[in-house]
């Protein structure tokens, strides 16, 4: 199926009259679009005649990414508040207007049982027509500190499912459920493949090796940590497998050369991660929701340096609630220039900490998470 960025007012059709219709919204990140195609996933697996609609935001990447999972999108004209410009939220009001009177159309033509908001820009409105239509719907929750829209949301939410203990302070007991995030499934399928993946990204089986992975775009931090860090990674003969993301890639190449040297894989994006996972010993990543979300999968000892540039730092809370189950290592955005490569040694080194580690983010995995959350789904349909 083919995305739509025209207007609400086209007819949908109504294929597949027999399953329940469902729409899915939200998006803006890889973390909040590959858990919404999981979901979209499960639900077609407990009934194939499930019609599903994605609702996104123009201009994001679930415009292209939902129809290349093969489910049709529409898209709202709605952005989020911009924390360093007053200017650029001159238009917001107007455009969350216009946007909740897109998501009533949506509605109207598509007339679904039930909605489910996966957080990002096009959540909220489309959310709050529901609401206001009489249509049940669910939240999924992904962090463990909940933002204004959900936390406002909930008050007329069916069910809110959520990937960490303690969400009662943001949400209603009753309506939650502890299901976990979704997973891409094909990355975190590691078992037996070490070695292989060492032999495909051309690196040697004997040496110890770190992944560092900032996401799709990229982590300036980690790239600089990594960076001012080389030096005692070569002199330690420790592997890298570095995924700078596509803002650093070009940079850091004229800098170091495509060859710098044997022992560091610069990769401007890792197609396989689940290649990746399987080489590493130990991995360095941000602390998004879906990331923390397959890190408990594949129960690798983790160290974790939270962006600073998300709303109500929930990155930050999100390793937080790890450390403090001894379940992976905190580094501070602002130390990590200066400690994040020294830190990692140190973990390298230390057999019992990793094994401790690994075991600790082994008991937080919640594997069937887009199961659980489908089957809610299918329920809120019923009951209502």
């Amino acid at each position: 199926m083919q995305s739509d960025n025209n207007t609400a007012n086209q007819k949908l059709p109504l294929q597949g009259v027999r399953g329940p219709r469902i729409i899915i919204s939200g998006g803006g990140t890889g973390g909040h679009i590959f858990p919404a195609i999981a979901i979209a996933n499960a639900l077609k697996k407990l009934d194939p005649q499930t019609e599903i609609l994605f609702v996104g935001a123009l201009g994001r990447m679930e415009m292209e990414k939902v129809p290349a999972a093969g489910y049709q999108i529409i898209g709202l004209d709605i952005q989020g508040i911009q924390r360093s410009s007053v200017w650029k939220n001159l238009m917001f009001p107007v455009k969350l207007l216009k946007s909740v009177g897109k998501a009533l159309t949506i509605i109207k033509n598509f007339k679904p049982n039930a909605a489910v908001g996966v957080g990002g820009y096009a959540s909220g409105p489309l959310l709050y027509a529901a609401s206001l239509k009489g249509i049940p719907y669910l939240i999924q929750e992904q962090n463990s500190y909940a933002g204004i829209t959900n936390k406002w949301l909930a008050k007329k939410a069916s069910k809110i499912c959520v990937a960490f203990d303690g969400m009662e302070k943001f949400f209603p007991a009753g309506k939650l459920i502890k299901t976990g995030n979704p997973i891409r499934k094909e990355s975190v399928d590691i078992e037996g493949k070490r070695f292989s993946s060492l032999e495909l990204l051309k690196l040697h089986g004997a040496k110890k090796t770190i992944l560092v992975t900032g996401g799709s775009l990229g982590a300036g931090t980690l790239n600089k940590s990594v960076m001012a860090g080389l030096d005692k990674l070569i002199a330690a003969d420790v592997q890298v497998i570095w995924q700078t993301g596509k803002y650093y890639y070009k940079g850091i190449i004229e800098k170091l050369g495509e060859n710098y040297h044997p022992n560091i894989r610069i990769m401007e994006f890792v197609s396989r991660m689940d290649l990746a996972y399987a080489a590493a010993d130990i991995i360095i990543s941000r602390a998004g929701a879906g990331t923390i979300a397959e890190l408990c999968v594949i129960k690798k000892p983790v160290i974790l340096v939270p962006s600073p540039n998300v709303a109500e730092d929930h990155q930050t809370k999100n390793a937080l609630a790890l450390m403090q189950t001894n379940a992976a290592v905190f580094v501070p955005d602002r130390d990590a220039e200066t400690k994040l490569i020294d830190t990692a040694l140190e973990l390298l080194n230390d057999k019992e900490k990793q094994k401790k580690l690994s075991n600790n983010i082994g008991k937080l995995a919640l594997p069937q998470a887009d199961d659980v959350i489908a089957k809610e789904v299918i329920q809120i349909t019923i009951n209502n």
